[in-house]
């Protein structure tokens, strides 16, 4: 029996760094691997829940550059989470990391770097996150969801390998969903990802309210923050909209055989997931998100017409305009839905596999 390759695999503190950090760490554990995920205290509380792999934490911090107090002491608080990445990278001594992006991934690449550990980064926006393009000059490879990356400098391009998104094998393996294109209840999912867009809970009861006085039929599934469940059950029910809430879950897959349709934030993750099983979808992209990154996730979708997009500024005009016609002619999504099928993740852990070195039948 051959021994284990050691890995390590370092996770920013959101939903769209931590599952798919998950995922890897599931599939490289199932194979000839022995899996550590490193995270700080942020993404500790979105993992505990997501995987049985290993987990340790680490201290991390952004740099923040708002004046030069700032810059000096969060500078001080990156040289010191370096340190410590290094001291537990020589206690773990792994043969390879994996830097999925954010900047808790940021330390312990670095200190792969100085150990002169092989490492490897995933980035699966469609624009390079900031941790990741500070990595790029010493990653041994850089693994994208998609070759249109953008912010990636021309030096780089032979690093880069384009997987897929690495997104749950349940959803890979889910046969793409027949929308029911006849309906008198129009079904929604609504997903502000793992920080729950409070304005989600803020602004869309209210269109939603605007929609039902308009003859608009609407059942709501709807993602929120835990200290806005009771409030927005009470507001769904004073206003006789069939409704559920859930926080933040990574088994959205219940979810997705009882709707016609999501609302989203554009988080890359959630979109492929939505695309691969043939959920239409409304994306509106967070619009403080770094580099609007968002923004550039959601124009890919929609320029395939795999999907519609608003931005938040416009919400309270346009959304309910959509859904009411969307309400009248539930074949509109069929459009989408159609069109979404061209798109497939299916191949991403092969990809994986392949650029790995790892055999089909090298499994634990």
């Amino acid at each position: 029996m051959t021994n284990k390759i050691k890995a390590i695999i370092a996770i920013g503190g959101t939903g769209g760094h931590v599952l798919p950090g998950c995922f890897l760490a599931d599939h490289l554990n199932g194979m000839n691997y022995n899996v550590e995920l490193v995270t700080d205290k942020r993404g500790y509380k979105y993992i505990k829940n997501s995987t049985n792999i290993n987990i340790s934490t680490l201290s991390s911090t952004p740099l923040n550059k708002k004046n030069i107090f700032t810059i000096f002491f969060s500078s001080l608080m990156v040289l010191y989470a370096i340190l410590n990445s290094l001291i537990f990278l020589i206690i773990r001594r792994p043969s390879i990391v994996f830097g999925m992006g954010g900047y808790a991934s940021f330390p312990i690449c670095i200190a792969a770097t100085i150990l002169r550990i092989r490492f490897i980064i995933y980035e699966n926006n469609l624009y390079i996150g900031k941790a990741n393009k500070y990595l790029l000059p010493f990653a041994n490879k850089i693994f994208v969801s998609n070759k249109e990356l953008e912010g990636v400098p021309s030096k780089y391009n032979k690093k880069l390998e384009e997987i897929g998104n690495i997104i749950d094998k349940k959803i890979i393996s889910i046969s793409k969903l027949k929308l029911n294109d006849q309906a008198n209840k129009l079904n929604i999912l609504v997903l502000g990802g793992s920080q729950a867009a409070k304005v989600f809970g803020d602004i869309l009861p209210n269109i939603f309210r605007k929609c039902k006085d308009e003859g608009v039929n609407l059942k709501i599934f709807q993602q929120c923050l835990k200290d806005q469940n009771e409030e927005l059950n009470k507001y769904y029910k004073e206003i006789n909209i069939e409704h559920e809430t859930f926080n933040f879950s990574n088994n959205l897959t219940n979810y997705f055989s009882k709707i016609h349709l999501a609302i989203t934030r554009s988080g890359s993750s959630i979109l492929a997931e939505l695309t691969n099983v043939n959920v239409p979808f409304i994306s509106i992209p967070l619009p403080s998100s770094a580099d609007n990154h968002q923004l550039k996730n959601a124009l890919y979708y929609k320029k395939r017409n795999f999907a519609f997009l608003i931005e938040e500024k416009d919400l309270t005009n346009k959304l309910p305009v959509l859904l009411k016609k969307i309400f009248h002619d539930v074949s509109i999504l069929k459009k989408l839905s159609i069109n979404q099928n061209q798109y497939s993740d299916k191949d991403v852990y092969n990809n994986i596999n392949k650029l790995l070195n790892i055999s089909p039948n090298e499994k634990n």
